[in-house]
């Protein structure tokens, strides 16, 4: 299931940096803008404590942790919707990911320069939003001009169209993102191939300095407040000093370095962690003596599109599924404690799978 976080900002805040963190690939880290052209995909593992507590109860031969994709865009600048920077392509990679990561720049240092001259984060923010905005606005329009006249002559489906696309074009108009404009799914689904760049959930991202790892500072209050209306959460992390852990050997100097700057773990771990969350992205685990393997699903699967996850031919057979409970699996110590405790469930095809859940499906092709 290939999700992409796409990070985005403007040149020279630290994304690149971020980007070798979450994922070892050495994207080039330099100090000038448009240091990044083509966007770097990292498969990056998501930390995931219930996976390790199971291989110990089970002591597989393997242990399999879920992934997402995060992607390093270059950064974008003003007149990007116009073409201006490379914008048209930045754009469009964009377009292909399914959550953003907009990083700011929080931090003070001469030494490194800013595009446009001083650190202002809530600038920095509004200047790319409006470059999507304004590419959004331009998909907007594009649309409206092809259902008009079909709304016009009565056609139901296209008058349901028409109604939403002017809703975004007036929010997008007043300069606010698509995504604050409120639509029931049904409505949702008439319009799914309008891939608004604005439309996407995001998480803000504060790269700070290591003293405001932990607490934050007057930048990240600042961009808090302008915020505050969007439902988005806001994360702190030292993209610099991540970068110093991730040179790190060993587990065991990892935490000593964290325990020395006052955080119990990396902003990394939070941040893909958000990331998957973000994606509207849950787990369940398989767990057996050859491999304890956490899947991917979306929130509000049913059994038979999780067991799709592992293989077409589960989905396509499905019987039924056994299902324990992850508190039950790890307070019993074993699949065959749960069955005697009555804690292992039979559910068939409307069954919602929950995060956590150990599953184990009986299918026929």
């Amino acid at each position: 299931m290939a999700l992409q976080c796409g990070i985005v900002g403007l040149p020279n805040v630290g994304k690149s940096t971020l980007f070798n963190c979450l994922s070892n690939a050495k994207a080039q880290a330099a100090n000038f803008p448009f240091c990044t052209i083509e966007p770097n995909v990292g498969v990056i593992t998501v930390p995931d404590e219930r996976l390790n507590k199971l291989a110990e109860l089970v002591n597989p031969q393997r242990i399999v942790p879920t992934t997402v994709e995060i992607v390093d865009i270059a950064g974008l600048v003003k007149g990007a919707s116009k073409g201006e920077g490379l914008g048209n392509k930045f754009l469009a990679n964009i377009r292909e990911t399914d959550a953003i990561l907009h990083v700011l720049r929080c931090f003070d240092n001469d030494n490194i320069v800013h595009v446009d001259g001083s650190i202002n984060p809530v600038r920095d923010k509004e200047i790319i939003d409006t470059e999507l905005q304004l590419k959004d606005l331009e998909t907007v329009e594009s649309r409206i001009n092809k259902v008009q006249k079909q709304a016009a002559a009565g056609d139901k489906q296209s008058k349901a169209i028409y109604d939403i696309y002017v809703q975004y074009r007036e929010a997008l108009l007043q300069g606010k993102s698509a995504r604050t404009v409120k639509l029931d799914p049904l409505d949702k689904k008439l319009v799914k191939d309008l891939y608004l760049l604005t439309d996407k959930p995001v998480m803000y991202i504060c790269n700070v300095d290591e003293a405001s790892a932990k607490t934050g500072n007057a930048y990240v209050e600042a961009l808090r407040e302008s915020v505050k209306e969007e439902d988005a959460e806001i994360l702190m992390v030292a993209a610099a000093t991540e970068a110093d852990i991730a040179e790190l050997e060993t587990y065991e100097e990892r935490q000593m370095f964290l325990e020395e700057v006052g955080l119990s773990e990396s902003g990394v771990s939070r941040l893909i962690r958000a990331a998957y969350h973000l994606l509207d992205l849950q787990t369940y685990f398989t767990a057996g003596v050859q491999e304890v393997r956490a899947w991917t699903f979306h929130r509000g699967w049913k059994a038979p599109q999780c067991a799709g996850v592992i293989h077409t031919d589960f989905e396509k057979g499905f019987i039924r599924a056994e299902v324990i409970k992850y508190e039950d699996f790890t307070t019993l110590g074993s699949e065959a404690a749960c069955k005697e405790a009555g804690k292992m469930n039979v559910e068939g095809k409307e069954y919602v799978v929950t995060d956590g859940d150990i599953m184990h499906f009986r299918f026929n092709v």
